[in-house]
């Protein structure tokens, strides 16, 4: 994962910072939300979608409900 041994990352201050740069690179870049424009902006109104993007209805998410309610 590292190109480099571990025991030669905090002998110097710099490579030290470096790395933990990088670290918060990457949580950063795997925790922020993507800009993909599927955020609602004009109102509150969420649309929601399946696993494979289609638009869910009334109908089907008063079924999830139901069988949630009886597990």
């Amino acid at each position: 994962m590292i190109p480099i041994k571990h025991s030669t990352i905090f002998k110097s201050r710099w490579m030290a910072l470096l790395w933990a740069a990088g670290i918060i690179w990457f949580a950063y870049d795997f925790a922020a939300p993507s800009d993909d424009g599927t955020n609602n902006a004009g109102g509150n109104e969420v649309q929601v979608t399946d696993a494979d993007g289609a638009p869910v209805t009334p109908d089907e998410a008063k079924q999830l409900e139901e069988a949630l309610n009886r597990v």
